[in-house]
C-alpha cells in the first residue's frame, strides 16, 4: 500500500505544482506530464503483486464525520482495473507532453495539466475506495476533472455542447448511484463496502431494484445503449490523449461498478445474466453500426467503444448465466473473456485515439473525407493506427482476437449445454456476435483505407508530416501489449483469473489456469501467422526492388483527368452496407449530388449518421422538459412583492406541516 499511496501523492503533488507554474505554461505541462508518467509507473508496480496472487492491500483512516471513512482496498478486482488505468496513463502522459505543445501561448496549459493529473488520481481512488461516501466523492471529482478536460478548447460551440451533454448524463447517472448506496447503507447500517458484502442484498429494498439502479447508474458511465449519448460527443471534443483515457479507462469504471454491485447482491439469477448479455449485444451491434456511418474519425472510434463495452457486458452476462445454470466452464469463459477484453480494449483504444490524434493534428482535420495518403506521409503514426484497427477488428494473433475467442467458445459451450429456448438464444447470440465482428472488419478497413491510403483529399493532408518521435514512441508500449497479449494469452489470464474468481466464485480461477486446458489460441499459431506475414512483406519488398516500378493512373470512369475526388469516400464505402442491412432507425441520412448534363459539375455522396437515442429519445424529452420549466421563469423573475409572497406561503406550509406532524405523534 505504501507504493500505491506514493503514486497517488505524486499525481496530486504534480497537479498542484503544475498549477503553481501557471506563468510558465511549458514548464507546467512538463511537470504535469512527468508526474503523470512517474505516478503511473509507480502505481503499476504497486498493483501487480496483488494481481499475481499477493494478499490484498488495505488502508483504513477513520474521520470525525458521522458517515464515511478514508478506507482504501486493493483486492484483485480493484488491482485489475488499476493496472489498465496505469498502463494507459503512462504512455498518455508522455504523449501529452509533445502533443499539447502547439497550444502553448494560446490555452491555459497549467489548468489542463492540473486536471489531467487530478483525473488520474480520481479514477484510481474510485477503483480503490472501500466506502460508499469516499467512492461518490472520488466519482464526482472524476466527473468534474474530465469535464474540464473535455471542454479544454471551449471557444468552439460543439465543444461546449459536448461538455454540457457529458455533465448532464454524468449527473443523471450519479443520481441513481446515490439512491443505490442510500438503500444499501440503510440496510447495512453503514456505508463500508464490507458491510454491503456481508449483507448480500438482505436490505429493505428488493435486489432487483438495486440491480436496476446499478445498471443505469454505472451503465451511463460505461456507455451502454441507449445511455451512451454523451460518449460520441465528448470523445471528439477532447484532446486525443484525454479521449484515450476516457475511452480506454474511465468508461471501464462503469464496468467495475456493475461487478462491485453484483458482489453486494444475492447470487444473481439467470434473468440478471440475460439482461446484461442482451444489453451488451444490443450495444455492440448498435455501436459498430453507428461507427460505420461516421465521417469524423474520433467519433467513429467513440462508437467503437460503445461496441466493445457491449462485448464486455455480454461476457459478464454469460458468466452470470453460467453460474446460475450450474455451468462452471461457461461462467469461467464469460467472466474471463469479459475481463480480458477490458485489458485488450484499454490498450487498443489508447493506441487508436492517440495515433489518430497525431494524424488529425498533421492533416488539420478530423473528417475522414479530408484525409487520404497519410500512411506515406506519417509512416510511424499510420502504422500504429493500422495496428490498433487490426486489433479492434479482432484480427489474429492480436489481443482483440484472444478475448473475443473466449466469448465465442463460451457462447457455443453454453448453447450446446442448454436445451430448448436456452440453446436457441445461445446460437442467436453467436450469430449476432459474428455479425458484430464482420461489421467491425468493414468499419476499420473503411477507416484505414480512407484515411491512410490513396491520394490526399485536402491541402492539410497533402502537407502532413510525421510528428516528433517523442509523440509516437510511447505508443509502441501499447502496440507491444496488443501483440504480446494476443500471442501469449496465458500471461494476462493469470491476472484475469484472480479478478474473475472474486466476481464469479473460487471455482472460476482453476478453469482459467493454463493447466486446465482452456481453449485459448495457441502461441504457435500466432507466431506462425506473424512469420507468414513477415515473410510475405519481405517477398513483396524484394519483388518491387527487382523490377522497375512505373506510376500510372487507374481508370477514371471516363474522365480524362482523374482527381482524388473520384476515389471511394468513407460515405460511399459503407453506404451500400448500411442501406441494405441496418435497421431504419440506424441508417444514415444520405445527401447525393449526382452528375448532370454533358459537362457535369461537382457531384458527391455524403452520409450523415443520426443517433436515434439522441434524436428520438433524449432530445424530445429534454426539449419538452425545457419548455415546461421555462414557464416557471415568471416565478423567479417576478416583482419583489411576489417573491415575498412566495416566501411567506412556503414558510406557512412548512409550519403547518410541522404542527401536523407533532400532533400525530
Amino acid at each position: 500500500m505504501t507504493a500505491y499511496l506514493g503514486a497517488l501523492a505524486i499525481l496530486l503533488l504534480g497537479a498542484v505544482a503544475a498549477l503553481l507554474a501557471a506563468r510558465r505554461p511549458g514548464l507546467a505541462l512538463r511537470i504535469g506530464s512527468a508526474a503523470g508518467a512517474i505516478g503511473s509507473l509507480l502505481g503499476l508496480v504497486a498493483v501487480l503483486p496483488v494481481l499475481l496472487g499477493g494478499p490484498p492491500a488495505e488502508l483504513d483512516l477513520r474521520w470525525s464525520e458521522p458517515v464515511g471513512a478514508f478506507h482504501l482496498r486493493l483486492d484483485p478486482l480493484a488491482a485489475f482495473f488499476q493496472a489498465a488505468l496505469f498502463a494507459v496513463a503512462l504512455p498518455a502522459s508522455l504523449y501529452g507532453a509533445a502533443y499539447m505543445r502547439h497550444h502553448e501561448g494560446r490555452r491555459r496549459l497549467a489548468a489542463f495539466a492540473f486536471f489531467f493529473d487530478l483525473l488520474l488520481a480520481a479514477i484510481s481512488l474510485v477503483l480503490a475506495a472501500d466506502d460508499a461516501v469516499l467512492f461518490l466523492v472520488a466519482w464526482e471529482v472524476m466527473t468534474v476533472a474530465s469535464f474540464a478536460l473535455v471542454t479544454f478548447d471551449d471557444a468552439q460551440a460543439h465543444v461546449r455542447r459536448a461538455g454540457f451533454t457529458f455533465l448532464v448524463a454524468s449527473h443523471l447517472g450519479t443520481a441513481c448511484l446515490f439512491a443505490l448506496f442510500l438503500l444499501l447503507g440503510r440496510g447495512a447500517g453503514g456505508f463500508a463496502f464490507d458491510r454491503f458484502e456481508a449483507l448480500r442484498g438482505t436490505t429493505a429494498a428488493a435486489p432487483s431494484i438495486l440491480f436496476a439502479l446499478g445498471l443505469v447508474g454505472f451503465g451511463t458511465k460505461a456507455g451502454l445503449v441507449p445511455l451512451h449519448v454523451w460518449l460520441p460527443e465528448a470523445h471528439p471534443a477532447a484532446p486525443s490523449h484525454v479521449s484515450a483515457l476516457l475511452s480506454a479507462v474511465m468508461i471501464k469504471t462503469g464496468v467495475y461498478g456493475v461487478l462491485r454491485v453484483l458482489g453486494f447482491l444475492p447470487a444473481a439469477p439467470v434473468g440478471y445474466g440475460l439482461v446484461l448479455g442482451g444489453v451488451g449485444l444490443a450495444s455492440a451491434l448498435a455501436g459498430i453500426t453507428l461507427a460505420l456511418g461516421q465521417g469524423d474519425l474520433k467519433r467513429a472510434l467513440a462508437y467503437s467503444s460503445v461496441e466493445n463495452v457491449g462485448l464486455v457486458f455480454l461476457g459478464i452476462g454469460m458468466g452470470v448465466v453460467g453460474n446460475a445454470a450450474g455451468l462452471p466452464a461457461v461462467a469461467a469463459l464469460g467472466f474471463g473473456g469479459a475481463l480480458l477484453h477490458v485489458w485488450a480494449h484499454a490498450l487498443t483504444k489508447g493506441l487508436a485515439f492517440m495515433s489518430a490524434g497525431t494524424l488529425v493534428h498533421a492533416a488539420r482535420t478530423q473528417d475522414l473525407e479530408g484525409m487520404g495518403g497519410l500512411l506515406a506521409r506519417l509512416p510511424a503514426s499510420g502504422a500504429l493506427l493500422l495496428a490498433s484497427a487490426a486489433t479492434l477488428a479482432a484480427v489474429p494473433p492480436l489481443a482483440g482476437f484472444a478475448s473475443e475467442w473466449l466469448l465465442y467458445v463460451g457462447l457455443l459451450s453454453g448453447a450446446g449445454s442448454a436445451a430448448g429456448a436456452g440453446s436457441v438464444l445461445g446460437y442467436l447470440a453467436v450469430a449476432t456476435l459474428a455479425l458484430v465482428g464482420a461489421l467491425a472488419a468493414v468499419a476499420f478497413t473503411r477507416i484505414v483505407g480512407v484515411a491512410l491510403l490513396g491520394a490526399p483529399r485536402s491541402p492539410g493532408a497533402e502537407a502532413a508530416r510525421e510528428a516528433s518521435p517523442l509523440q509516437w514512441a510511447p505508443l509502441l508500449l501499447l502496440a507491444a501489449g496488443c501483440l504480446l497479449f494476443g500471442l501469449f494469452p496465458a500471461l494476462p489470464l493469470r491476472g484475469v483469473a484472480a479478478a474473475a474468481a472474486q466476481v464469479g466464485g473460487a471455482h472460476v480461477a482453476p478453469l482459467l489456469a493454463p493447466s486446465a486446458g482452456l481453449a485459448v489460441p495457441p502461441p504457435a499459431l500466432g507466431l506462425l501467422l506473424v512469420a507468414l506475414a513477415s515473410g510475405l512483406a519481405v517477398l513483396a519488398r524484394r519483388l518491387r526492388a527487382s523490377r522497375r516500378v512505373r506510376a500510372s493512373e487507374t481508370w477514371g470512369c471516363g474522365f480524362a483527368r482523374p482527381t482524388p475526388r473520384m476515389a471511394y469516400t468513407a460515405s460511399s464505402y459503407s453506404q451500400l452496407l448500411l442501406s441494405g442491412l441496418a435497421p431504419r432507425a440506424l441508417q444514415p441520412r444520405v445527401r447525393l449530388v449526382p452528375p448532370r448534363g454533358l459537362f457535369p459539375g461537382p457531384s458527391s455522396l455524403r452520409t450523415e449518421s443520426q443517433d436515434p437515442a439522441r434524436t428520438r429519445l433524449f432530445d424530445p424529452v429534454f426539449r419538452g422538459l425545457g419548455d415546461r420549466m421555462s414557464r416557471l421563469r415568471r416565478l423567479q423573475a417576478g416583482r419583489l412583492n411576489l417573491q415575498l409572497l412566495y416566501t411567506l406561503v412556503t414558510l406557512l406550509a412548512l409550519a403547518a406541516g410541522l404542527a401536523l406532524r407533532a400532533r400525530w405523534r
